[in-house]
């Protein structure tokens, strides 16, 4: 009996042993894939991460778009008391009583040519201002300055928004300051680096003496440029416009002949 019963029993543990066998090497398998999926995974992950942080490092303003950016436009425009332009009917009326004035192209400055010759306007200081940098740059660039985006109203903001997310609300206290006619946006897209760093240089100069507040847009590539009312007082006092100088991190101001500043 005791012989007998040995032979199956060995039988038995044989097929046990075979079936853990098999089952490990299954679960090998399965381990093994997986393990195998993740380290496929984890290198695409980790070079995605790597380029995303290069773009950040790459992206690297001297006016980075903020939240207290878009504050502080506002407040300026409150403090003048400058409604912000609901549609074309408001638009139209302010361009009739002078309140919005057209910004002059020429050998200085260009229009992107998508931008509707309608909304081609500012207020007086805005202009001024755009018109003085446009000349400062091209004196020393023999280049022009595209003008992307001028006056807007509520109605074209909020079609805006609709298909660029990280456009400027059509109200509150963040609301777009483009709204008012004070703000101007100046392609940035195609400057070369010394283009780039003599502009944020000028409006390094311009912030600090309160008659700007700059933000440089990483989505469309431009210089978003708010003017305060200041800088039409401020230019009838001044002969001088900021320039880079080469070797220094802050502009000097030097006198530019031909500027149109009185």
């Amino acid at each position: 009996m005791g012989n007998s019963t040995w032979p199956k029993g060995s039988h038995f543990v044989r097929r046990i042993v075979r079936l853990q066998f098999v089952g490990m090497f299954l679960l090998a398998l399965v381990c093994g894939g997986m393990s195998g999926t993740a380290f496929a995974v984890r290198p695409v992950a980790m070079h995605r991460a790597h380029r995303k942080h290069f773009r950040w490092l790459h992206w690297n303003p001297m006016f980075r778009p903020s939240h207290e950016s878009l504050l502080i436009q506002n407040a300026e425009i409150n403090r003048l008391e400058l409604p912000r332009i609901q549609d074309e009917t408001e638009l139209e009326a302010l361009k009739a009583d002078g309140s919005l004035l057209a910004i002059r192209a020429g050998e200085t400055l260009r229009f992107d040519p998508r931008l509707d010759p309608s909304r081609r306007y500012s207020r007086l200081w805005t202009r001024d201002f755009t018109e003085d940098l446009s000349l400062a740059y091209f004196n020393r660039f023999h280049q022009q300055i595209q003008v992307n985006s001028a006056v807007r109203t509520v109605k074209v903001q909020k079609k805006l928004r609709r298909h660029n997310r990280n456009a400027a609300p059509a109200d509150g206290d963040t609301a777009s300051s483009h709204l008012a006619g004070v703000t101007v946006d100046l392609q940035r897209r195609g400057m070369s680096k010394e283009q780039i760093r003599w502009m944020e240089h000028y409006l390094f100069y311009m912030k600090a003496l309160g008659l700007v507040e700059p933000e440089e847009e990483r989505r469309h590539w431009c210089f978003h440029i708010m003017v305060s009312g200041n800088y039409s007082d401020w230019r009838q006092t001044q002969n001088i416009v900021p320039l880079d100088h080469p070797d220094s991190d802050i502009p000097e101001t030097q006198v530019a002949e031909g500027s149109g500043t009185k």
